[in-house]
Parts: C-alpha cells; sequence; structure tokens
C-alpha cells in the first residue's frame, strides 16, 4: 500500500495509479451529491437538458453536511452509505467523474464500472463529521438549493483522508481485506 497527496480535480491519468488500500490525502473541490441530487441528474438527461454542474475529472462526495453553525465553514458532514447510489454509478463515470467518496460496500458492478469507465471508489470514515468539517476549508451551493443539505455543493478540502476501495481494475478493497481473514 503507498500514501499519496493529490491536488483536486483528479483525472483518469491520475487514478490509474491507486490501488485498493492505498491511503491518499485530498487537496482541493470536491461535490456533494446524494440520492435527490442525482435522480435529478438523471432526470435532466433523459429531458435533453444540461446538468447544473460539468462532472467531467470530478470527485463526488456521497455526503450531505448538516447546517452550518455560528463561525464554522460548514456543520458535521460523514459519507452517505454509497449503495444508495449505485444505480447512477454509469451515469457519473459517463458524464465524466473520476473518483467517488462514500462508505461502505457496493454493488458487485460498480467494480466492473470503475475497471470500464477508469474512475475509483474512495472509502471515508463514517461516524467522523466533526473530525471531516475541519478539513473543510469552503463550502458553496452550486445546485438544487431547495434540496437543503442534499444540495450539490462545492467543497473546497485540504487533507481528507481516503482509502482506495475499487481501483480502476475493478479490484475490491473489502473483498481482498475479508479473504486475508476467511478460516479455511
Amino acid at each position: 500500500m503507498n500514501t499519496y497527496n493529490m491536488e483536486l480535480p483528479l483525472t483518469k491519468e491520475d487514478v490509474k495509479k491507486l490501488k485498493i488500500g492505498d491511503i491518499v490525502y485530498l487537496t482541493g473541490d470536491v461535490y456533494t451529491s446524494r440520492d435527490a441530487a442525482h435522480k435529478r441528474f438523471k432526470a435532466c438527461i433523459e429531458k435533453g437538458e444540461e446538468l447544473p454542474i460539468d462532472l467531467k475529472d470530478k470527485t463526488i462526495f456521497y455526503a450531505g453536511p448538516c447546517p452550518t453553525k455560528p463561525g464554522r465553514t460548514m456543520g458535521s458532514i460523514a459519507p452517505t452509505t454509497s449503495a444508495r447510489m449505485d444505480q447512477y454509478v454509469e451515469m457519473t463515470l459517463k458524464l465524466g467523474v473520476t473518483a467517488m467518496i462514500g462508505k461502505g460496500d457496493r454493488a458487485d458492478y460498480v467494480a466492473d464500472l470503475c475497471k470500464k469507465y477508469g474512475g475509483v471508489y474512495l472509502l471515508s470514515i463514517g461516524g467522523a463529521s466533526a473530525m471531516i468539517s475541519n478539513q473543510v476549508k469552503s463550502c458553496d451551493v452550486i445546485a438544487y438549493e431547495d434540496l437543503g443539505t442534499e444540495s450539490i455543493k462545492k467543497l473546497y478540502v485540504e487533507n481528507l483522508r481516503v482509502i482506495v476501495g475499487i481501483d480502476t481494475n475493478g479490484d475490491v478493497f473489502q473483498k481482498r481485506e475479508i479473504e486475508k481473514y476467511r478460516e479455511v
């Protein structure tokens, strides 16, 4: 396993070197998007409308930050269970997304899609919302403000620690690690 400090945005070339289990510290812009925003992306595409954001080389953080308290950049933020966005992965990867940040296992086909489109799934720490919010230096709502916490936000993060969960070869970190401890 390797450790990388990477500047965002990540390109398809950048993520090719990442392997499952690698630790990555991200600095730059990530974009929050959860179920409701993904549904709207899909509706826009089906209607032939332009998306409110160009997804090429973007990193999507499956998160819906809590409201911001006075004196803070943002409220607590932690990854959402990623499996809820599995049905939208092919759509977002086709649109140019290079990385998705979330928590938990993904459907088996997500690894195949990461391999096909050259994307990665990055694991963040669930339950560490206060710590993660300290790594967010700015937060701007850029689309779907009516969705509240599920609006699309551009976050500037510094040294956001993630682990490569699925790499561009379609390898899955959780599967490898479980096999290590399986009784023979």
